[in-house]
């Protein structure tokens, strides 16, 4: 691997999105929802960028006023978003954040389809692939077939360019169809990765087991 090459430290794929999230209660005792740019795949490169890192995103928004807002704040992070696709079929995913008040969170989505999952092979610019140290991705691209093809075909083209590969599983339930599709998809991403993004509960979810110990194995992980 010749990392000294490559233009990018990061390239990361997948989903980009409006995390509404409660900002206080109005005079009718409502609440009040923020709209914040979301995304477990940019959240990613915008710590990186904040450390000094050159990085670049791969994905898909609505060609809608939030679109045009994820846009903007990705691009005003430093992050590359040369391929960043604006569609004008399918609108940008919307995901309302709840808070219990034990301080859990729970989402409601508003994706079907989003523009994330309609990512297609063709629109995926392959010499970012070759161009960078660490390919990341995630579950959530896997959802549906069509980004589910071009998060396989990243994957594949950026090992064989060199690049070391990055996953996070980032489990949402309700995105699923079929929760053992979830765990197939994530058994995929582990298989392939040489980074392992994880938490417990994502250990717990995939093994079957409440630990980080599973007949007599212990499970190791990496973070970014």
């Amino acid at each position: 691997m010749v990392f000294c090459l490559k233009k990018y430290d990061v390239t990361a794929l997948g989903e980009l999105l409006i995390d509404f999230t409660e900002s206080g209660i109005s005079g009718q005792g409502n609440p009040f929802y923020e709209a914040n740019p979301g995304g477990a795949p940019c959240n990613v490169l915008a710590m990186l960028q904040r450390l000094g890192k050159k990085t670049a995103f791969i994905g898909k928004v609505g060609r809608d006023s939030f679109g045009e807002l994820l846009r903007y704040a990705v691009s005003e992070q430093g992050i590359d978003v040369g391929n960043l696709i604006m569609d004008s079929e399918n609108a940008t995913t919307l995901a309302f954040v709840h808070n219990a008040p034990d301080g859990d969170r729970s989402f409601s989505f508003y994706r079907n389809p989003g523009a994330d999952t309609m990512l297609r092979e063709d629109e995926v610019d392959i010499s970012l692939l070759g161009d960078t140290k660490i390919f990341h991705f995630g579950s959530l691209s896997m959802t549906r077939e069509k980004a589910e093809r071009a998060t396989k075909m990243s994957v594949k083209t950026a090992k064989a360019a060199g690049a070391l590969i990055s996953f996070d599983p980032n489990l949402r339930p309700p995105l699923w169809k079929d929760l053992n599709d979830a765990k197939e998809k994530i058994a995929y991403g582990i298989g392939q990765c040489d980074i392992l993004k994880i938490s417990d509960d994502e250990i717990a979810f995939f093994t079957g087991t409440s630990g980080l110990r599973h007949d007599g194995q212990e499970w190791q992980y990496g973070v970014l």
